[in-house]
């Protein structure tokens, strides 16, 4: 059976993006973004994993009558700190791949 030439090689440079691809995931746990919503009365935080860290409601906004404008304030603030933790993802990751998008790498 004969080897194909520079497989090796490039088996060990999959094997490295894998690992540098595996270090940032774990870097991006501990990288955050801040969400907000109505001005900053809801403000979130979401690491870079896209796991939900913390939220921080204004008191003036607590209240039953203003129940469906404080569940619209969440939803929108939890949105943008999604929508800016994809993008910090993104940028990471393109430090990996040389701006190369990759299918299914990242969301």
């Amino acid at each position: 059976m004969a080897s194909i030439p520079g497989m090796g090689n490039l088996l060990k440079q999959a094997q490295d993006m894998q690992a540098r691809m595996a270090k940032i995931q774990e870097e991006l746990a501990h990288k955050t973004v801040e969400g907000s919503a109505g001005g900053g009365m809801v403000q979130v935080t979401v690491n870079g994993q896209f796991n939900l860290t913390a939220v921080k409601i204004e008191p003036s906004v607590i209240s039953v009558e203003e129940k469906g404008m404080l569940e619209d304030l969440l939803l929108a603030a939890v949105n943008d700190g999604m929508r800016k933790a994809r993008e910090m993802a993104s940028a990471e990751m393109a430090k990996l791949t040389g701006g190369f998008k990759i299918p299914g790498l990242m969301p």
